[in-house]
């Protein structure tokens, strides 16, 4: 029976960024993810890195200063998959005055540190072009900077990161029972398929996101009360809103904000909502009710209205917000807290850490509280070092995207540009280890559907975990958005054919 020093449940974000942060420091770990990487909650944002500015209105002020912090960090560490975005934050008269949202800006300006993010502008909506799009009621407006992330492929890019710094990723393996034996946890791991492995570890971490207290219930037999708050979001996307490329935040009635961001060049991306969930997280989507309300939320703010029938898809999560007794859903905390367990009754025996709540923009950060949590079990191996080391693919420099897809295309100019911008924006550098020796269109292989090559779903499949075509168009890409239900068929089964191609080398390797 193999050991690990950590074994991680949990392949979301904050797992893969605890996988990471431990196995860069030499500890031997394990993740387990019952689906695919980033298949839950951390495919369901914004897909913003933010110090969210509506949470000062909680209070919330070092959470709100972390995130600003770590926007920049982030940015510097995934230039490819991260870059700034300019939000359009309209003055509503019967709202909160315009003072107010003056003052919170100046705050949101100032509490991080800003150095690559330009500051706040005011915007004069009757002349500048970002009031053209918006009801003629709405003369003046903020701007501001943010960032937009690539959610889900930032989970897989760590997880590729402790991968190759010694990590072991297993995806579509479930933890189906952990016990306390002596000073090790005994884990059954179950794949799809049924087989079942026992592994053990010095110390478990469940970051099972929404999934964490059925893994303290189920996996571990634990009655702790619930500490989870579960509250559903729901984002739309619709044919494109407004030519320009920035974002707008629209202040509601009932308090919350809603945002039209650019998506994917030709959409809108629209989101999202808050109300409490209290079903499998597996299984929740987008209500009526839901689609109606963001339709509802934009039209109020645009010259043209928007319809549920313009909906083109939608996407819903459950995020796993730490439970703080908020009486709103939109109001509970989004920061993280980590508990450690040494026992029964606080008794001795392998530790377990769980991994409540938290938010993309701060997972970094949370993983560092992490190894500084677990250390407290295990001996401390290496130091702090996440921040400054940047993720496959994006050792570039922050503004040189565009130089880089340049370079790209000239290396391969059977490319189309719009391919070449699409490669560096997954993959940044890695892109020419996917392309390789390749000089024309037919050395790419078969095309699926949009621009999706037989070329790059084999390097989806061999590096990045990649085992369904859901993985590869919604996941790994959003080329679903592009492709016919027919065309993603085709993807399945060939992909399917080709890891039974896969499996039956390996039986005869071995």
């Amino acid at each position: 029976m193999k050991t690990y020093d950590i074994l991680v449940v949990g392949g979301g974000v904050n797992g893969c960024g605890i996988a990471r942060d431990a196995a860069g420091r030499g500890y031997s770990v394990l993740l387990c993810e019952q689906s695919d990487l980033g298949g839950g909650t951390s495919a369901a944002s914004t897909k913003l890195v933010h110090g969210g500015l509506r949470y000062l209105e909680h209070y919330e002020f070092r959470l709100v200063r972390e995130s600003l912090i770590e926007r920049e960090v982030l940015l510097r560490m995934a230039p490819h998959i991260i870059w700034p975005l300019r939000f359009v934050l309209p003055h509503h008269q019967g709202l909160r005055p315009a003072w107010l949202l003056r003052l919170g800006l100046f705050l949101y300006d100032h509490l991080g540190g800003r150095k690559l993010l330009p500051p706040t502008e005011v915007r004069d909506l009757r002349r500048d072009p970002e009031g053209e799009p918006l009801a003629a009621a709405y003369s003046k407006g903020f701007e501001y900077s943010d960032c937009w992330v690539e959610d889900s492929r930032l989970v897989v890019l760590n997880a590729m990161d402790a991968a190759e710094r010694g990590a072991e990723i297993r995806v579509g393996s479930r933890c189906a029972e952990a016990r306390r034996e002596d000073a090790l946890w005994h884990v059954v791991l179950q794949d799809t398929e049924g087989r079942r492995e026992t592994v053990a570890t010095r110390l478990l971490v469940n970051a099972a996101g929404p999934w964490v207290d059925k893994v303290l219930s189920v996996a571990l037999g634990s009655n702790a009360p619930r500490k989870v708050r579960l509250v559903q979001g729901s984002h739309i996307v619709l044919p494109r809103l407004f030519a320009h490329d920035k974002a707008y935040i629209f202040q509601n009635a009932d308090g919350r904000i809603v945002f039209a961001i650019p998506y994917e060049r030709d959409f809108t991306l629209v989101g999202t909502t808050d109300r409490d969930w209290d079903g499998d997280p597996g299984e929740v989507e987008i209500s009526a009710e839901e689609v109606a309300y963001l339709c509802a939320a934009v039209s109020d703010y645009l010259r043209e209205a928007v319809t549920p029938e313009q909906v083109v898809w939608t996407y819903s999560g459950v995020r796993p917000l730490y439970d703080d007794g908020a009486s709103k859903a939109q109001e509970a905390t989004r920061d993280y807290v980590l508990t450690l367990e040494r026992g029964p009754d606080g008794g001795s025996g392998p530790a377990l850490l769980n991994v409540f709540g938290g938010k993309i923009t701060t997972y970094r950060r949370l993983a560092e509280a992490a190894l500084t949590k677990l250390q407290e079990a295990l001996p401390a191996k290496g130091r702090p070092w996440t921040a400054g080391t940047t993720l496959p693919g994006g050792d570039f420099a922050v503004e040189g995207f565009e130089a880089l897809a340049g370079r790209l295309a000239s290396d391969y100019p059977f490319l189309e540009p719009k391919t070449a911008q699409r490669l560096v924006r997954a993959y940044g550098t890695r892109s020419w280890q996917i392309l390789g020796q390749a000089s024309s269109s037919s050395d790419l292989g078969r095309t699926f559907g949009a621009d999706l090559t037989e070329m790059e779903v084999e390097y989806l499949m061999r590096a990045e975990w990649a085992r369904r075509a859901a993985d590869v168009v919604w996941r790994r890409s959003k080329l679903g958005l592009r492709m016919t239900q027919p065309e993603i068929a085709a993807l399945d089964d060939w992909m399917a054919e080709r890891a039974r191609d896969l499996n039956r080398g390996l039986q005869a390797a071995g």
